[in-house]
């Protein structure tokens, strides 16, 4: 496994890689792999002749008042992660190398960005939607594997590829999560022992309004089950619990046939996000 830290040195296999008619899996990250990122890039690694993963923390998606600068960083750590599970390259950049000029051309990810995730956090898929283009320009993958923990940012990536053509697949893998039903995540790390008891809360709640959802119908009740089982498990804040159509992420009507339940929820001060999608059957889409 190579790491290579500059665009020339990733054009420069990229293009050796094309011309020897091997196909390319990105797995873009933003590093302090777990679980889920290495699932992601064990698929990779099987529809794929070449793995790369991007190990970059982004700053045009956080706000002013994120966690950029405290997000966990630990590339030594990462690289033999990825390693073990047969990565070939990883991109590291630096923020310098990924943005060293500002021409004030910029991207807007549109109405699926104003809800869920972007109601809170403005201008964040904007920035996800600018480095995701720069990397699917730089590694020119054949396929891109994202988590549907992110299921809005999935949502919105997939509708820049299809309205704006790029020739890449979008694979998208379930939500890996630990023994007792929280999501696997980088911001994990920050939950105290005392948070990190009540956090499953948040899946329970989904579970809890789907199965209310599709036993009656009734999305505003299922959301207000959701909301009122956070409130009693947890002391947390409810940032927003919403039941939409998915991927077009709008509302539900008598024709959805596909839908996205989602939540974040502040546990202490990390917030958590998580999600379920299935169909009017029940079974999960992901």
């Amino acid at each position: 496994m190579r790491v290579v830290t500059t665009i020339t040195a990733l054009k420069a296999i990229i293009r050796q890689s094309k011309s020897e008619g091997k196909s390319i899996g990105l797995v873009p990250t933003m590093g302090y792999l777990h679980e889920g990122h290495l699932a992601l890039a064990s698929k990779a690694g099987e529809e794929n002749d070449l793995v790369v993963m991007s190990i970059f923390v982004n700053p045009t998606q956080f706000g002013p008042n994120e966690d950029f600068e405290s997000y966990p960083r630990d590339l030594a750590r990462d690289t033999k992660l990825a390693e073990s599970v047969g990565v070939d390259i990883i991109f590291a950049p630096s923020v310098e190398e990924m943005y060293p000029e500002d021409g004030g051309i910029t991207i807007k990810a549109g109405r699926q960005s104003e809800i869920l995730c972007g109601a809170s956090r403005p201008g964040h898929f904007d920035g996800v939607l600018q480095v995701v283009t720069k990397l699917f320009h730089l590694a020119e993958p054949t396929r891109a594997y994202f988590g549907q923990k992110d299921a809005q940012q999935v949502a919105i990536i997939q509708t820049l590829v299809r309205d704006y053509n790029f020739p890449l697949e979008i694979r998208t893998l379930p939500i890996v999560r630990e023994a007792d039903g929280l999501a696997k995540s980088s911001r994990n790390v920050y939950l105290t022992d005392s948070d990190r008891a009540v956090a499953p809360a948040i899946n329970e709640a989904l579970i809890v309004a789907k199965e209310e959802f599709l036993l009656k119908g009734n999305a505003d009740a299922a959301i207000k089950l959701a909301s009122r089982h956070i409130e009693t498990k947890t002391s947390g804040k409810i940032d927003y619990i919403e039941l939409l159509s998915y991927p077009d992420l709008k509302t539900v009507t008598e024709k959805t046939e596909h839908f996205l339940i989602a939540a974040a929820v502040y546990i202490g001060k990390t917030r958590l996000i998580d999600n379920i999608l299935f169909s009017l059957k029940g079974e999960a889409t992901c």
